[in-house]
């Protein structure tokens, strides 16, 4: 709806703002939200004039501007950045790119393609990420873990190179319109772009109405860039009197002096409402305003004056949406195309409640005439009342007429609006929605690597697929395959207990997909959902319940005879039983690793599943080594595996391997070549894949090694506080209590005499603790309460260290050697404690049986420099060897 735009002091202060610091090379982010009618598109307009045509500003700055829509939305990646980056692009080099710019979209060439022509080697990262994700999803066995590096890499690329192109010409600005409407990906480039909004002259506007049917994650983002001072953040409310003053004399010059007045009491200023009244108001009114008193009952009048059989046409178009076509309408209206048209030719003529728009690119072969309704609120009236089953009725006869032209298919946006009327034409449009929404998912996860857009459509899929009848042939294989993406989709994001990240109950999730696997009677699907099983319970009911699955899943896959099953199988039970049985998990990765070196069918592909596998089992058993103490071979095992993944092209597991081979090198007093791999894995994610549980992991590790100098204390304390925050973002189930165990170890070295710091390190550990009684992680246990033992015998509280000491003990004795928990460090502080109660006889065997374990250590370590390293470098040991004659005496 065209409006005059009235000036909105305050915000245009803070533009101006925005526009000092980025001629001052800093980036900025406003957000200007208001609900609907309010103005906000005519502000963002407005700033894009002030910024061409103000001559202060002129040829200073670079604006490109993207509208989003509802059909922006959840299925078209990328959709949003894509058309701002064609612009500035096509800014750069005339005539290089064909915009064809309708409802924010541009439109000469897919987003891929645009972004790819932008960002060097994005398209070999895409296509690496591609092979992964197509492998992963066919096979169901393997997350989508490590392909999710490749996406967050792409956000990482796209974003970086948005800022060099600020960096090396004029300050960019971006105004991005209805930004409850942008599609996840996007999204993501932008959020980087905020958080690294010191790094280039490149300022970002949005707008934002959180009234409308958008997505309401978007909302938590703008809260959370406010909350972390990011963004600036400004509510527009009504027009000030003030403004509904100009906007009178611009409108209406000869209206009388009070009709302003009347306008801001009946409207509180209310943008679209004043416009609609102005628009009503005639001069021999005076200051009488003769029009309801509230928006709704306004457009309800004019609508008034359609005829029946033309409001049930508008009717039907509304349920098309804010835009809508002519040929379809027709269709859905089951009336002659040409009488159609010149309906909507009068209509728009003698009502203005429509006015014709050029086809979106899109649609360009569509025989159809476009139009779009005056604006949101009245689209919003006319949907909105219908009642349930008529809207379901004209949804699926819209998706009929879209459907009409096979030769359309292969156009995502045609596609993702045929599934848009599919999910809301009830079930009548069950099957075909399922269908639709399921290869929507795939596609956006394997063209797009767009997890968040596949996993919206996939909870449709999911949907439509359970309400199917039993007696469809293929229902419960389709309910699998939908089941099996949509975890695999969320896997990274499980929290634990019961949801994902807000979506479904993902243990429930899982059971559905056994069932169902059961009933198609198909050996190798069982499989795959038993250990999808064995997955989900080891997040929502602990340890032990996901062993026994992950044992049956094993089992299940040798008896379908299927070796890829039983590899990726064993590698997943390998790793977990590790947590609880050492010796049961190094049996099992063993074996797996002789099956991948013996069978041809495993080590003779490339199926990025089974590489992904192998690297984790292969890894995942060095490390099993050096937690036996076994730490010459482990190192040795390490160091090629990493060797081999840095020259990988799929090397996304490499910050683990990294990981693995710090925590060797730190055990063995090799203090800079840990440093110099952390670091290095630290690199690797902060270009791949940004935030995760293990980039958390590795900086709580750094800020361990950085401890070491007391002079760099308050550096460790801000390292390891990052590391627990996105550990508390992230939330990797597995390492959580590690990374909170070193939390509250860090933070006991640090104490020294404050007790606030040993106290907050002791309330840490007992969080951990009492985790552990749901989660089943022993190994965190033992370590939990070794380090709260340390704290209340540094508090002086004897006999409490001593009954938390011998827990760990006990439990130490019945369970033997654990993953990432030295034995020796145990047994250690145990002494301690004995010896601090006068159990010196206890506390001497303590610490003999501490020596012994050092000692079978090192000799493990072939090379004898680095045996003495470890013996004389490390002060753990050190401490060791010096008291093993007798803890505590003197």
């Amino acid at each position: 709806m065209p409006t005059d735009f009235v000036d909105r002091v305050e915000y245009m202060d803070a533009f101006r703002d925005l526009l000092a610091d980025l001629s001052d090379h800093r980036g900025r982010a406003l957000v200007v939200e208001g609900s609907t009618g309010m103005g906000r598109t005519a502000l963002l307009a407005e700033l894009a004039r002030r910024i061409n045509e103000v001559p202060a500003n002129a040829g200073a700055f670079r604006v490109v501007e993207a509208r989003c829509h509802p059909g922006t939305g959840p299925g078209d990646p990328y959709a949003v950045v894509a058309d701002l980056v064609a612009q500035l692009e096509g800014r750069a080099e005339q005539g290089r790119w064909r915009l064809l710019r309708t409802a924010g979209r541009a439109a000469a060439r897919s987003a891929p393609e645009v972004l790819a022509s932008f960002v060097p080697g994005l398209n070999a990262l895409w296509a690496v990420g591609r092979e992964i994700a197509e492998a992963a999803l066919g096979s169901g066995s393997t997350p989508l873990d490590s392909v999710l590096p490749t996406q967050f890499g792409a956000v990482a690329q796209i974003a970086d190179a948005l800022q060099q192109n600020a960096r090396s010409g004029k300050p960019v600005v971006l105004l991005v319109d209805d930004v409850q409407y942008i599609d996840p990906s996007s999204l993501m480039v932008l959020n980087r772009l905020v958080e690294r909004r010191d790094e280039a002259p490149l300022a970002l506007v949005v707008s934002y109405g959180p009234d409308a049917d958008g997505d309401r994650k978007v909302g938590e983002l703008l809260d959370r860039w406010a909350g972390m001072a990011w963004a600036d953040r400004h509510v527009l409310g009504g027009l000030p009197p003030e403004a509904v003053e100009e906007l009178v004399r611009i409108r209406k010059p000869a209206a009388p002096d009070g009709l302003a007045a009347q306008l801001v009491e009946l409207t509180r200023g209310h943008s679209v409402f004043v416009s609609l009244c102005l628009d009503a108001w005639q001069a021999e009114q005076g200051t009488e305003l003769v029009v309801p008193r509230s928006l709704d009952r306004l457009l309800e009048q004019r609508m008034a004056r359609l005829s029946g059989a033309d409001r049930q046409l508008l009717e039907i178009a509304a349920v098309q949406g804010p835009q809508f076509f002519s040929r379809v309408l027709a269709e859905a209206a089951g009336e002659p195309h040409e009488n159609v048209l010149q309906r909507l030719v009068r209509i728009a003529r003698d009502t203005r409640l429509i006015e014709e728009r050029p086809l979106p690119p899109w649609a360009r072969y569509e025989e159809s005439d476009c139009y779009v309704f005056e604006h949101g609120a009245l689209w919003q009236l006319i949907y909105h009342p219908q009642s349930t089953e008529l809207k379901r009725s004209r949804h699926a006869a819209v998706a009929r007429a879209l459907s009409a032209d096979p030769a359309r298919d292969d156009q995502l946006e045609w596609r993702l609006e045929i599934a848009r009327h599919l999910e809301h034409g009830g079930v009548r449009c069950l099957d075909d929605s399922a269908r639709a929404h399921y290869e929507l998912a795939r596609g956006a996860a394997l063209d797009g690597l767009s997890f968040l857009e596949a996993e919206q459509h996939c909870n449709v899929a999911i949907r439509a697929t359970r309400m199917l009848p039993d007696t469809v042939p293929d229902r419960n294989r389709r309910l699998v395959a939908a089941i099996e993406l949509q975890l695999s989709l969320t896997e990274v994001r499980w929290r634990g207990l019961h949801e994902s990240g807000g979506g479904p109950a993902i243990d429930a999730l899982a059971v559905e997909a056994e069932a169902a696997a059961t009933a198609c009677g198909d050996p190798v699907l069982i499989a795959r959902t038993t250990l999808l099983r064995g997955k989900t319970l080891l997040v929502t009911q602990g340890l032990e319940p996901s062993l026994a699955k992950l044992e049956e899943a094993v089992r299940r896959a040798e008896q379908a005879d299927e070796p890829v099953a039983v590899f990726v199988a064993k590698v997943e039970y390998g790793r977990q039983v590790s947590k609880r049985r050492l010796s049961e998990g190094l049996t099992q990765l063993a074996e797996a690793e002789r099956m991948y070196a013996e069978n041809p069918a495993l080590g003779a592909t490339d199926d990025p599943v089974l590489h992904h596998s192998r690297n984790l089992g292969e890894m995942q058993l060095a490390i099993n080594l050096f937690d036996l103490g076994r730490l010459g071979e482990a190192l040795t095992r390490l160091e090629r595996c990493v060797h081999r993944l840095r020259a990988d092209q799929f090397n996304s597991e490499l910050p683990m391997a990294l990981n693995y081979l710090a925590q060797v090198h730190s055990a063995t007093g090799s203090w800079t070549e840990a440093e110099q791999v952390l670091r290095e894995a630290l690199r690797f994610q902060e270009i791949q894949s940004g935030e995760s549980g293990w980039h958390a992991y590795n900086l709580a590790l750094l800020a361990g090694l950085v401890a070491r100098d007391r002079a760099r204390r308050q550096e460790a304390l801000d390292l390891m506080t990052a590391a627990w925050e996105e550990t508390e973002r992230t939330w990797l189930a597995n390492l959580v209590p590690i990374v909170r165990n070193l939390y509250a170890g860090l933070l006991l070295e640090l104490s020294d005499q404050d007790p606030l710091l040993r106290g907050f390190a002791a309330h840490k550990a007992e969080e951990t603790y009492r985790e552990t009684e749901h989660t089943g992680m022993v190994r965190s246990r033992i370590a939990a309460l070794v380090l709260r033992s340390r704290a209340e015998l540094a508090d002086g509280h004897r006999e409490a260290a001593l009954a938390l000491a011998d827990e760990a003990l006990t439990i130490l004795d019945e369970v033997g050697a654990m993953p990432a928990l030295r034995t020796e460090e145990v047994l250690f502080h145990a002494a301690r404690a004995f010896a601090a109660a006068g159990r010196r006889e206890r506390a001497a065997e303590l610490s003999g049986r501490a020596a012994d374990e050092v000692e079978r250590k090192s000799a493990s370590i072939e090379d004898p420099a680095l045996r003495e390293r470890f013996l004389t470098e490390v002060p753990l040991n050190q401490e060791i060897r010096a008291a093993a004659p007798g803890v505590g005496r003197g």
